[in-house]
């Protein structure tokens, strides 16, 4: 059992929190953004970013290969359809995406916006992680979740009309 701080300031003990999260076993802030038969889209629950995204594997795999033909076309549908209503509902006009193999979740697939702010921190790969720290340590305040809900709110009508 690993213990996770969620940005909420939620403490919770878990074995494997994709298959917490995919399962419904624990729900992130404002739930599923959308689902489908092989993939669960959901807020990220470590840093209060609007329209931060994790699309995660409902089955529990670790790399990008050991995807079944089926899931691998539902994966770039979703994460496309994602990736718009991003750039559509929210304005978010550029994302990183960031997928690695040695994680203890499921595969998933991070769909990090770029906003105007986060180019303090620099424009390559190397400025994402303080970007992060940031709003896990900055911008958990009532204000920006109220912001996130908002985002997961508005991503969700536009994703399960």
């Amino acid at each position: 059992m690993r213990k996770m701080t969620l940005f909420n300031g939620k403490t919770i003990e878990i074995e494997c929190l994709s298959c917490a999260l995919t399962s419904g076993e624990i729900e992130a802030d404002g739930g599923a953004i959308v689902e489908t038969e092989y993939f669960h889209a959901h807020q990220d629950v470590a840093y209060p970013i609007v329209g931060l995204v994790i699309l995660a594997s409902k089955r529990h795999i670790k790399c990008f290969d050991e995807l079944y033909d089926l899931e691998k076309v539902d994966y770039i549908n979703i994460l496309s359809r994602i990736r718009k209503a991003q750039r559509e509902v929210l304005g978010i006009e550029h994302v990183y995406y960031f997928y690695n193999e040695d994680t203890p979740h499921h595969f998933h697939t991070w769909m990090v916006p770029r906003y105007e702010w986060m180019y303090d921190f620099g424009r390559s790969v190397e400025s994402v992680r303080p970007v992060l720290l940031h709003a896990r340590n900055k911008l958990n305040n009532d204000e920006n979740f109220k912001s996130v809900l908002d985002g997961i709110k508005a991503l969700k009508k536009e994703l399960n009309p």
